[in-house]
């Protein structure tokens, strides 16, 4: 009888990537997916560093947890619980002090060693130990690359993650991935031409390539030669069978002139791109160490529409960073003018213990923070939406990737990432479909199926 594995994933495309590679990892030991908890032999949480809070959301979900596991324990059963990803990182072995009911711990680098983890628990367990001894905590940098101890896929979506680079070297001060997912790494380029071609194989139709600072890529292939992320997005758009290209997050600083040539050159790599500058103000960015100022990156987005005329951007926005004033917030309200997105990400400067942002004695109110955000999301909102209110009456390629929340209707992704609702049977899942935009609002557009694979219908 297969055990039920339950996963939990918080933050970003790198946990969803990684959560798969878990799956993919524990399949050949009896274990299969389920999207009910009760049901659950062995829970992971897949945990994000990120955000405020990120710990007391982990420690709360996991007293939820204990209860099911408390409840299964009386019935003569039991649930392994695990945290992993970046609060794991981060927190190690206070996990299991706080959480004494937790099984195991590790981090984002060591999760290709689960199975192993999982007969040392096992050891453990037989042993009967008690304390901080029971559990397992590896939250190691190993020397070993990870991605040459996992497999290849078993499966994949129509819309599929790559991830081909880790880590980052920039060390903005108010960021702690330099510290939970260590220093830059790219994936050898070979390995990740014939992981794609796997995806491809499987069924993927888009992917997206991924990495913390996935415009720093410059994996060596077979002959030792170095290759950039412009170089790879060339040789995957070359695969059969894949219909669309995507990556992210970039940083401003590495993003070379054969990436903007990539845009012109490449109808599969889609007019998005996700482009964080964090704010609008010199003085700002200075202090948070981003590397660039306000003119280079609006520079650069110029150089992008120059190569692409139809390109649309989106961005991180951090409001109340320590020491922002009032007209340092204004600089950030103008650039967004400036450059006119079509969505965004922005949030309250929140305290990251460890990094050197969270020292600086100039902290901004959380009241001023919250006004400051409310004003930048309006102006955003108001942005996304007259962006989305472009598109009716347009004809608009669609990735068909799920079902609707009504009976008869799929939703799918526009080459803009806007989430796009339609009446149209199961058969077409997966498919790529034209679709002729009838509404908009600021989250969705709604239209009807016109072609299905550029056929008319």
């Amino acid at each position: 009888m297969k055990k039920k594995l339950f996963i939990k994933t918080f933050g970003c495309q790198m946990n969803v990537y990684d959560s798969d590679r878990m799956v993919d990892l524990l399949s050949p030991l009896g274990f299969e997916t389920t999207d009910v908890l009760a049901d659950a032999d062995f829970t992971i949480l897949n945990t994000c560093h990120i955000r405020e809070k990120a710990e007391q959301k982990v420690y709360s979900d996991l007293g939820r947890i204990n209860i099911i596991k408390k409840e299964k324990q009386k019935q003569g059963k039991d649930m392994i619980i695990a945290v992993a990803g970046c609060v794991a990182q981060a927190e190690g072995k206070e996990i299991l002090r706080q959480a004494p009911y937790v099984n195991m711990v590790f981090g984002p680098q060591t999760y290709h060693q689960l199975p192993e983890m999982l007969a040392e628990l096992m050891r453990k367990k037989d042993q009967d130990l008690k304390g901080p001894g029971r559990g397992v905590v590896n939250v190691d940098f190993p020397k070993e690359d990870k991605f040459d101890a996992l497999t290849l896929p078993e499966k994949s979506s129509v819309s599929a993650f790559l991830s081909v680079q880790e880590g980052c070297d920039k060390f903005c001060k108010f960021c702690v991935v330099p510290y939970t997912r260590g220093a830059e790494f790219s994936r050898p380029f070979h390995k990740v031409v014939i992981e794609a071609k796997k995806l491809v194989e499987l069924g993927a139709r888009e992917i997206t390539v991924l990495g913390q600072n996935v415009s720093a890529y410059h994996g060596l292939d077979e002959s030792g030669k170095e290759h950039s992320l412009a170089d790879l997005l060339y040789t995957l758009s070359a695969i059969d069978g894949l219909e669309r290209l995507r990556y992210t997050t970039s940083h401003p600083c590495d993003m070379q002139e054969d990436l903007i040539k990539a845009h012109a050159d490449i109808p599969k790599l889609m007019p998005f791109l996700h482009l964080p500058v964090q704010s609008g103000s010199d003085r700002i960015l200075k202090d948070m160490n981003r590397k660039h100022d306000r003119n280079s990156y609006l520079d650069l987005i110029q150089k992008f529409r120059n190569a692409r005329s139809d390109i649309v951007f989106s961005s991180d926005f951090i409001v109340g960073y320590p020491g922002e004033t009032d007209a340092d917030f204004e600089q950030t309200l103008d650039l967004v003018r400036q450059v006119n997105y079509g969505q965004c990400y922005s949030f309250m400067y929140s305290q990251r213990p460890g990094t050197p942002a969270a020292l600086n004695e100039l902290q901004v109110p959380d009241d001023v923070k919250s006004l400051r955000l409310q004003k930048l999301q309006a102006l955003l909102a108001e942005q996304q939406q007259a962006f989305n209110t472009s598109k009716i009456g347009t004809e608009q390629e669609v990735l068909l990737d799920r079902t609707g929340k009504k009976e008869g209707q799929l939703l799918g992704k526009s080459a803009y990432l806007q989430s796009v609702i339609v009446a149209a049977p199961k058969r077409l899942l997966g498919e790529l479909v034209t679709v002729r935009i009838k509404t908009a609002t600021m989250n969705s557009l709604t239209g009807d199926i016109i072609a299905v694979n550029g056929k008319k219908i």
